[in-house]
């Protein structure tokens, strides 16, 4: 490992200064991430400042409803905590779906959302990478890419996000808050991650000297019904190879009022279904429409080669988060359940 320089600094103000006055330096909270690539040289900054200590651990209601969850706030704690069992269980299932417990135990809400591309050859410093050394190549491309992107990704880079917290916070519109040197700054959670394009190398829309201060959740919807579901390898810590959120309104009559739908695992940042939002909403609930639904955000996946299998299995994955979601939501009123509908 190489030489480098640790700073605990004793508020958020210092921190962004540090940030600010070393190109190279990086915030260590949970460690769960940025250790690990700094064994495997992959990470190398010139000074580590640690922010495990500064008061951003708790989860607070907002005025007029919501959450406010600061950056420290582990994993687990989060996933156990009353509020958002009871107003974010999509944020929940998320959060106890990804790694181990120890992890869960370790990791931080800003750290998870920093964490950087579980890609094998992002990994091994002996590959080239464009994510780790731009314009050094892309290893993955014709390589192994089981866990590769199907939408979004670039000649550059074909690599997938690995968190599933941020896939549930995309579906739940939530905000992100950082800090810099010219005060915080509020980013969709949606936006806060980014395509490759030609320059993979940067994975948010986070400057260099921000912090990560917190997370904002809107107030729940009275009524609506939520859940996150993974597919992956074996039934414990492992990375998605693909995975759905999603957010149900439903009236009287049985017509979407509302449905936000986010998928991870299959880009290099969760994927908002825009267009099967669009086709769904107003239209009533039933397992046709959801089909469409997923067919029509699906039209313009490009899988990877050694990723085609996941255009499919990401089907059936939304039409079946939406399937029971929409039978919790109306008592599991016929003409919901049933037949997948047409292909």
């Amino acid at each position: 490992m190489r030489p480098f320089r640790y700073e605990r600094p004793e508020d958020t103000d210092a921190a962004v200064a540090l940030l600010s006055e070393h190109d190279g330096a990086r915030p260590l909270a949970g460690g769960t991430n940025l250790v690990d690539l700094m064994k495997l040289g992959v990470a190398t900054p010139d000074v580590v400042v640690d922010v495990s200590r500064l008061p951003l651990d708790t989860v607070d209601p907002l005025d007029g409803g919501g959450a406010r969850i600061g950056a420290n706030v582990r994993n687990a704690d989060l996933a156990a905590h009353p509020l958002i069992r009871r107003d974010y269980p999509v944020l929940s299932r998320a959060l106890l779906s990804a790694a181990s417990p120890q992890l869960r135990n370790l990791a931080t809400t800003g750290g998870n959302l920093l964490q950087r591309t579980r890609c094998v050859y992002f990994q091994d410093v002996t590959t080239p990478c464009n994510k780790r050394e731009p314009g050094s190549g892309c290893s993955a491309i014709g390589g192994y890419t089981r866990y590769h992107a199907v939408f979004g990704h670039s000649d550059d880079c074909i690599a997938t996000h690995p968190s599933d917290m941020a896939v549930a916070l995309a579906v739940l519109d939530a905000t992100v808050v950082a800090l810099g040197p010219g005060g915080e700054r509020r980013i969709p959670a949606a936006d806060f991650h980014r395509l490759p394009g030609d320059r993979p190398h940067l994975d948010t829309v986070l400057e260099r000297d921000e912090l990560v201060v917190a997370v904002e959740l809107p107030p729940p919807v009275t009524g609506a019904v939520s859940t996150y579901r993974k597919v992956r390898d074996r039934a414990s810590f492992a990375f998605a190879l693909v995975s759905v959120a999603a957010h149900l309104e439903i009236d009287d009559d049985e017509v979407i009022t509302g449905v936000r739908i986010a998928c991870g695992g299959v880009a290099h940042k969760p994927w908002r279904a825009a267009r099967a939002e669009e086709l769904l909403t107003g239209r009533a609930a039933s397992t046709a429409a959801f089909a469409e639904a997923a067919d029509a955000e699906l039209a313009d996946a490009t899988p990877v080669e050694g990723a085609e299998f996941k255009v499919p299995l990401l089907r059936r994955t939304i039409i079946a988060v939406l399937r029971d979601l929409a039978a919790e939501a109306t008592g599991g009123r016929a003409g919901i359940t049933g037949e997948e509908g047409p292909r």
